[in-house]
Order: C-alpha cells, then sequence, then structure tokens
C-alpha cells in the first residue's frame, strides 16, 4: 500500500506530532500542521465531549482559512487519537464526532476494533494504530488498520521495550504502507534515521511539550529542557502500563524513581470523569528519551522551523559521506 496522498502531499517535513495527554489542545495542533507537520491530541483532551465537538470545528476551519488564504503552502492534515480501550466510556461518542468533522487521521491505541476503523473508512479516513510489538502490529492490520505507529525504547509515555532497527525491519518484511516511528526522535537527523531505517515518519512527541502553544506547565516545560536521557525512570506503577517519566518530578511527587513498585494493568481506566489517570500524569511528568537534544522553550513553528533546517543539514552531510562508499565490488 503506498503513503496515501493526503500524507505525503501535504507535509513540508515527514513527521507527525503524537497525541499528549493532557497536553495536546488546538493552539498547539494548529501550529502543527500550518507549520507543514501532522498536529494530533487525544480525544479524551476535550472534556466534557461538547468540547470536542467545537475543538474539531475551529481545528478544520481555521485550516482551511489558512490553505484558502496561501494555497501553495504545505498544510498538514490533522489526526485525533481515540483510545479503544474497553474503560474508555466515550469510545463511541468520541468517534461519532470524528465522523461527522472527517477527521482526516485517526490514531488508535490500546486495542484495534474493526468497527473503528470501518467508520474512519467511511469517509476517507485513515486509521493509524501504535504498537508495540509485532503480535500486536499483524492484530491492527487484520482489523483494518491502513497503517502503524512503532513506539520503540525511549519514547515518551506508555512505550515499548524494542530497538527501533528490530521493529522497523520486522514490520517491512510483511508490511509495506505507512508506517512511523517512535523512540528518542528529537532533531531532524534523527527524522532522517527514522526515514533510512525503514520508517516512512517520525513520531515526535516530548519535543513538543517545551513549545509555548503546549498546554503544559512552566514547571514541566523547564524540567523537559534542563533534564536528560539519565533522568527518565521506565515504570509500570502510574497507569498499570510500562513507560518512562521523569524521576525529577516523581521524587518531587515524594517518591524514590529507583525504587518503584510494579503498576497493576487491571487498574487502568480511561472513563469519563475517572481522576486516577489524569491525576498520575498531572503529578508525575512523562518523557522520551530524547530530551537531551531540547535545549531552550519555543513556539511550535520555530522548532519545526529547526527540525527542518537540521534535516536538510543531515541529508546533505549524510550524501557527502556515502559517496565515499560504494556497494559494488
Amino acid at each position: 500500500m503506498a503513503i496515501p496522498a493526503s500524507l505525503a502531499n501535504q507535509l513540508s517535513l515527514p513527521v507527525i506530532g503524537s497525541p499528549l495527554f493532557i497536553i495536546s489542545n488546538p493552539d498547539l495542533v494548529i501550529a502543527q500542521c500550518k507549520a507543514g507537520v501532522v498536529g494530533s491530541f487525544p480525544s479524551l483532551n476535550a472534556r466534557p465531549i461538547e468540547q470536542l465537538d467545537e475543538w474539531l470545528s475551529r481545528i478544520n476551519e481555521e485550516l482551511a482559512a489558512a490553505r484558502a488564504a496561501n494555497p501553495a503552502a504545505k498544510i498538514a492534515p490533522y489526526a485525533v487519537n481515540l483510545i479503544v480501550h474497553k474503560s474508555n466510556n466515550r469510545i463511541e461518542e468520541d468517534l461519532a464526532l470524528c465522523v461527522k468533522h472527517k477527521v482526516p487521521i485517526v490514531i488508535t491505541s490500546l486495542g484495534a476494533r474493526p468497527e473503528v476503523n470501518e467508520a474512519i473508512h467511511s469517509y476517507g479516513g485513515i486509521v493509524l494504530h501504535d504498537i508495540i510489538n509485532i503480535v500486536f502490529a499483524h492484530k491492527a492490520l487484520e482489523k483494518g488498520a491502513d497503517g502503524l505507529i512503532a513506539v520503540c525504547a525511549g519514547a515518551g509515555g506508555h512505550a515499548g521495550v524494542l530497538s527501533p532497527f528490530a521493529l522497523i525491519s520486522e514490520i517491512r518484511e510483511f508490511f509495506d504502507g505507512p508506517l512511523a516511528l517512535s523512540g528518542s526522535i528529537s532533531t531532524g537527523a534523527q527524522v532522517l534515521a527514522a526515514q533510512a531505517m525503514g520508517a516512512d515518519f517520525a513520531y515526535i512527541g516530548t519535543a513538543f511539550i517545551a513549545t509555548d502553544e503546549a498546554r503544559a506547565l512552566d514547571a514541566y516545560k523547564d524540567m523537559i529542557v534542563a533534564s536528560a536521557s539519565k533522568d527518565i525512570v521506565y515504570s509500570s506503577l502510574f497507569t498499570g502500563v510500562s513507560g518512562n517519566y521523569l524521576a525529577p518530578s516523581i521524587a518531587k511527587a515524594g517518591m524514590d524513581p529507583n525504587n518503584l513498585p510494579e503498576g497493576d494493568k487491571a487498574t487502568m481506566s480511561f472513563q469519563s470523569g475517572e481522576g486516577s489517570k489524569a491525576k498520575a500524569w498531572k503529578d508525575v511528568w512523562g518523557s522520551g528519551q530524547g530530551i537531551g537534544a531540547i535545549k531552550a522553550r519555543m513556539p511550535a513553528a520555530q522548532y519545526i522551523a529547526q527540525l527542518k533546517r537540521e534535516y536538510e543539514t543531515a541529508r546533505a552531510k549524510l550524501a557527502a559521506n556515502a559517496a565515499n562508499f560504494s556497494a559494488v565490488g
């Protein structure tokens, strides 16, 4: 399956901004899309449900106006993340609003359901499903996903443990469709590296936490800038699913980041009004391992412009270096 034109032709950089729980919002999504990368947000960030309707209307209207004002500009489509977990009692309402507003890309997580994919396909939408291993990749494709997001070691929030070299290579043995890579990607050179190993897109989250538009506390943004990979802890305690978190935030919450008990997956809940997950992510801050490359807070457009410069510099350097070698002989 070829990369859909709605993705390939509207991006100025092969990047999808990952949906950030609590943090992603219309301001960030619109800024990302206007700068030529896919912006996204979890549907559950919009509470109550009426706010999701408002957010989708605003995003569609502002992006349409931007395209009309500058037809030659590459203004990317946006995505909404649906949590397809059995505890999410809002999934049907959220899905209905995605269909109503014809959301271009839907990212599904924590469960793959054919009826969700069929609903998105009914108006020409694209479904990308995030996975952490080959078993989940096969299941997602069997149930109708159009593409995959490989969440590898080092990704922020809920992350896998596999090397991107291993997972991307194995996926490409049976799937040639849209594939994004997540895991410690913060620079333009790393975006190019993701493509070089076989992914179509880089999936970037943590770096956008430090942008002006992100709905994160100033202390959170400052901690992202001040920290490095040594400050990341991998734990299942906070949501029941293993993920990467900032050790200083764990310590600030009164816990020992070096001595955390295991979490219980059975406690994971996405019910409307459920306070436990929101509280966990407000008090203990998620982050990927790639934070060492994040040196300053800035607007999203400025960060994306930086990514583009780094990408072009890396591509030129790689081409020059590759010219010294030959695969023949």
